[in-house]
């Protein structure tokens, strides 16, 4: 399964939070009310939140800060303060991509080689378009630095780092242009583009050819992870009953970085109805969905999503960085838009949006069908009609794909092997179950005699992936020595090794306890007690991971896969380090 990527007061207290409405709604409608109540969790001052603008017909309609900027020296959020918006950056490299494309200066369809030679050749052209699009198959930048012993948000990324790790790849994810999977790293590497072609950074470029022209004076690229910033929110995380610091510490741009108030994306998201700056041609460029080789179009655009929401078009992009969550959308046909950043990591802007355009747009959006509000009732299981669903599942596709089905707290939950989040689903019928937190279907099979159980799952998109149950692996300790032992990569520097040690797990079977387990050591990183999945098959915090054997059948290496590495080769022992 593919990760699942939410009254009037005093005026002295509307100054300090930057409420504006300037054009009120018919107070029987009273759609400010509406909307402060769904930040109503957050709206304290003793809170990080978000800061919310609406826009319609080029204006800002109602704009609020709820919640604090900085808890340390109380000062709240309001709409002038300035906020990292993570991977809502990427609309911006794009559009500078596009403008030295508008220029002459670049074509999309050049190979990325030709401006960024230390870019490996995988043998078949890596192109600018592909970046734009996620159809590189280059692996991405997070997950590489993170394996090779970067630790996200404590050790200092720059760009030369990223460039370090993407040097020494031997492979792509994929054939370029044959699929598309996310990759921070394609738009790092436009950024650097920018940079080499302009003669000027990413953020010289784009503060001289976007955000002065469009008079967004709270915006740039943070290119110094040390730069004083006026009025910036900073990144927090739930800790117990109060908050931690959760900051980025980045000297990278193009992926991420953007600084930027909502009063400002105001401004940008005007652009797109009045182009000012590119032109309507950069504007029906921005929004051209990406193609796979073999014609099959796909929904990302440049550094935006197009899609639908509620039968209303929409175009769209979030972002999440350490403590931030970012997104703004905009509904075209209806001129509408609304911007929400925040400070909250357990915050979700993108669903707070789109609560906001129902609010709104309630009498354009499609209604809820009826009939499926019925079939969609919850039903009660039995304990023993909920534990036949448990296990793992392997997609008949994919046998990196694994699903696991848990009881948790005497409800059934899912996840994806390798990852210790689980989700609950709602049941439906002894054999259909529905995801609580995104539009996922679940429906288990008819039993064939002698066949495993089999589901499938249903995305939003309609596409539909089956799973069929994976038999249990429980290795004996003379087992586990097999996989015990150093192993290296050529395309990461670190030694990873395998231990066999006594581990005590809180919780779950007492006959489990105590018992010993795989573990994996790495730089920099916490022991990973793996958990036996399938045969030679493990998942940990790392990934999963595949072991692979020799002709005589002697294990001699793995394959690790995480959300956005697919089949990263280790060898068994240092050999690999030493031929690199």
């Amino acid at each position: 399964m593919r990760s699942v990527q939410f009254i009037p007061v005093a005026v002295s207290v509307l100054l300090s939070f930057g409420v504006r409405a300037q054009t009120p709604a018919p107070a029987a409608e009273n759609l400010p009310a509406k909307i402060d109540a769904l930040f109503q969790k957050m709206d304290s001052t003793v809170s990080p939140g978000c800061a919310l603008s609406v826009m319609k017909e080029g204006k800002i309609i109602y704009e609020r800060g709820y919640g604090m900027a900085d808890l340390d020296h109380n000062v709240p959020i309001s709409p002038a303060t300035v906020f990292h918006v993570a991977s809502m950056s990427k609309q911006f490299t794009a559009a500078s991509i596009l403008l030295l494309a508008q220029r002459g200066k670049l074509s999309l369809d050049d190979p990325v080689r030709k401006y960024i030679p230390e870019l490996p050749d995988f043998g078949t052209p890596v192109t600018i378009r592909q970046l734009i699009h996620h159809t590189s198959g280059l692996r991405d930048q997070w997950d590489l630095l993170g394996l090779s012993g970067w630790r996200y948000s404590l050790d200092l990324i720059t760009n030369d780092d990223v460039l370090y790790v993407v040097s020494h790849q031997k492979e792509l994810n994929f054939p370029p242009g044959t699929r598309h999977l996310y990759s921070n790293t394609g738009y790092t590497m436009l950024g650097e583009i920018v940079k080499r072609v302009s003669g000027q950074s990413l953020r010289e470029f784009t503060t001289a050819n976007i955000f002065q022209q469009l008079g967004m004076k709270n915006t740039h690229f943070r290119d110094d992870h040390a730069e004083i910033i006026k009025n910036i929110a900073y990144g927090y995380e739930p800790a117990k009953d109060t908050f931690r610091l959760s900051v980025t510490n980045f000297d990278t741009v193009g992926a991420t970085s953007l600084m930027t108030t909502v009063e400002d994306l105001a401004l940008w998201d005007e652009n797109f109805y009045n182009p000012r700056v590119g032109g309507p041609d950069l504007i029906r460029q921005m929004l051209e969905r990406g193609k796979l080789n073999n014609g099959e179009q796909i929904d990302y655009a440049s550094g935006l999503v197009v899609g639908t929401y509620r039968g209303l078009n929409t175009v769209d992009h979030n972002g999440a960085d350490a403590g931030y969550r970012a997104d703004l959308i905009r509904f075209p046909d209806q001129h509408f838009s609304s911007a929400c950043l925040c400070n909250l990591a357990t915050a979700n802007p993108a669903e707070l949006n789109r609560k906001v355009a129902e609010i709104y747009l309630a009498k354009e959006m499609k209604p809820a069908d009826p009939a499926k509000a019925e079939d969609s009732k919850p039903v009660d299981l039995t304990p023993a009609q909920m534990q036949a669903r448990v296990g793992s599942y392997v997609n008949v596709k994919d046998e990196n794909d694994f699903v696991r089905w848990i009881l948790k707290d005497g409800k059934l939950q899912v996840g994806n092997i390798g990852e210790d989040q689980t989700y609950e689903v709602k049941p439906l019928s002894e054999s259909r179950f529905h995801l609580l937190v995104a539009p996922v279907d679940f429906t288990f099979l008819p039993v064939k005699p002698g066949a495993p159980v089999q589901f499938t799952i249903k995305q939003e998109d309609g596409k539909i992936e089956t799973y069929s149950a994976s038999p249990a692996f429980a290795p004996l300790p003379a087992q586990l020595t097999e996989y015990a032992g150093v192993y290296s990569s050529r395309e990461i520097d670190p030694l990873y090794e395998f231990k066999i040690e006594i581990v005590h797990v809180v919780g779950g079977d007492p006959a489990d306890q105590d018992q010993p387990r795989l573990v994996l050591h790495r730089l920099k990183n916490d022991p990973d007690v793996l958990r036996p999945v399938a045969h030679d098959f493990f998942a940990g915090s790392v990934g999963k991971i595949r072991f692979t054997r020799d002709a005589s059948g002697a294990i001699n290496g793995f394959v690790l896969n995480t959300g956005r590495i697919l089949n990263l080769r280790f060898d068994r022992g240092r050999a690999a380090i030493a031929s690199q």
